[in-house]
């Protein structure tokens, strides 16, 4: 089976450098609103603190068919906090978002750094699946299982998906089920905003094309378009197999 599988970091427009939340306020529709038309299901990695603030949103992510997974309570990095300290943060991002979604079991930590020795911490609180790890990084991981949680690696950074498609579409079709991540601020227009150039290069109209692109070249190969609980059964079965 040839499969894909899109999440989306719902979090504060690129933090830390920002923190207001237009990304939220205008892209996320755009994104569920793309989603539907082409009847495909992703997996939505939010914040505690954006669920708090935006429920609305979050009841339409679920009520749209989509998963919702973890992405911490804050956009804080757990590689800069001592174990306790993760646990507290952990603790309350399920709090809130076990409101929305009891069955919560995928997570993914800001900035992708989640330490090795904190994946008893996932366990603790009933996660089964992280997407902590970037494939795109030394030592380039891959797919395994570790303290009982499925670690499935992000494939490519998200800027680069805002390159024109001639360049990320023949990359991502060489990797094995690729697993792409955005954020809904990219598909805002951050090009006058005082930020780094990768966080507001091509955002807006010309990000939510390139999406749309993916999707429809990946469609037109057959691919399966899955989410992070559904494609983490298949590579549960085939790391175990």
């Amino acid at each position: 089976m040839k499969k894909i599988t899109i999440t989306i970091d719902v979090e504060e427009d690129c933090p830390p450098m920002l923190i207001s939340t237009r990304g939220i306020e205008e892209g996320l529709p755009k994104l569920l609103d793309l989603f539907k038309k082409e009847r495909i299901k992703a997996t939505f990695f939010v914040t505690g603190m954006m669920a708090e603030q935006f429920p609305d949103l979050i009841y339409r992510i679920l009520e749209e068919g989509h998963e919702l997974g973890c992405h911490g309570y804050t956009h804080a990095r757990f590689d800069r906090m001592d174990k306790e300290e993760a646990r507290i943060a952990l603790n309350q991002a399920v709090k809130v978002l076990r409101r929305f979604e009891k069955k919560l079991i995928s997570f993914r930590a800001p900035n992708l750094q989640f330490p090795e020795k904190y994946l008893t911490l996932l366990e603790e609180e009933g996660f089964r699946y992280d997407s902590s790890l970037a494939a795109y990084k030394p030592p380039f991981p891959r797919s395994r299982v570790e303290a009982k949680i499925i670690r499935i690696p992000a494939t490519i950074t998200s800027s680069f998906l805002r390159l024109p498609p001639s360049l990320f579409l023949p990359l991502l079709k060489h990797v094995k089920a690729p697993l792409i991540f955005v954020h809904p601020w990219e598909f805002v227009d951050m090009s006058k905003l005082p930020i780094r150039l990768d966080c507001k290069f091509n955002t807006g109209k010309e990000a939510l094309q390139n999406l749309k692109t993916l999707i429809h070249s990946f469609k037109a190969e057959n691919y399966r378009f899955l989410t992070m609980e559904e494609r983490a059964c298949l590579e549960n079965y085939e790391l175990r197999s």
